[in-house]
């Protein structure tokens, strides 16, 4: 992937050797598949992975996440928040976690020079919404890091991860 050390599973081992947690989930909503986590915890019924990506983006092969949602290039606010809409309260049913860690991507963003869907800033904000809401709903709490972000314009990256703590704040602030 992009990064030499995945800091989400580093972060879970570090939890669950503490006892601090024994169960998570992994939501991943960047552009790209969530292939390091999916990789790392294949085959550990305590941590579920879902991950929301474009279908024809990088990595080409995709890993085995517990659920994945593979989107067409082009995917804009009404069909990617329907697919949310259909997959995350089955996946926080499913994973029954003590933690839900939000790895927030502003690369699905239409204005994104890697990311290849088409949501506007306010998709992605009702998408972040959606994510806490359903997780402030279940008394969960959610570790949220940020994640991608290649627009042409750096003002609506800014923007797009500004709103993400924004709605982070208004839910479980």
């Amino acid at each position: 992937g992009y990064c030499v050390f995945n800091d989400v599973a580093v972060a879970i081992r570090s939890l669950e050797r503490d006892g601090r947690i024994s169960r998570a989930v992994v939501i991943d909503l960047d552009v790209h598949q969530g292939n390091g986590t999916a990789r790392i915890f294949e085959g550990d019924p305590a941590i579920y992975t879902f991950s929301m990506h474009g279908a024809g983006n990088y990595p080409f092969h995709k890993e085995q996440s517990r659920r994945d949602v593979e989107l067409a290039d082009g995917t804009a606010d009404e069909a990617y928040l329907a697919q949310l809409d259909q997959h995350l309260d089955p996946a926080l049913d499913e994973a029954r976690p003590e933690l839900v860690v939000y790895i927030a991507g502003a690369d699905p963003y239409h204005g994104d020079r890697l990311g290849r869907l088409s949501l506007s800033i306010e998709g992605l904000l009702s998408r972040d919404e959606r994510v806490f809401g359903a997780c402030r709903d279940r008394g969960l709490p959610v570790a949220m890091v940020l994640g991608g972000g290649y627009a042409v314009n750096l003002d609506d990256i800014v923007t797009i991860h500004a709103n993400t703590v924004r709605a982070l704040l208004r839910r479980h602030g």
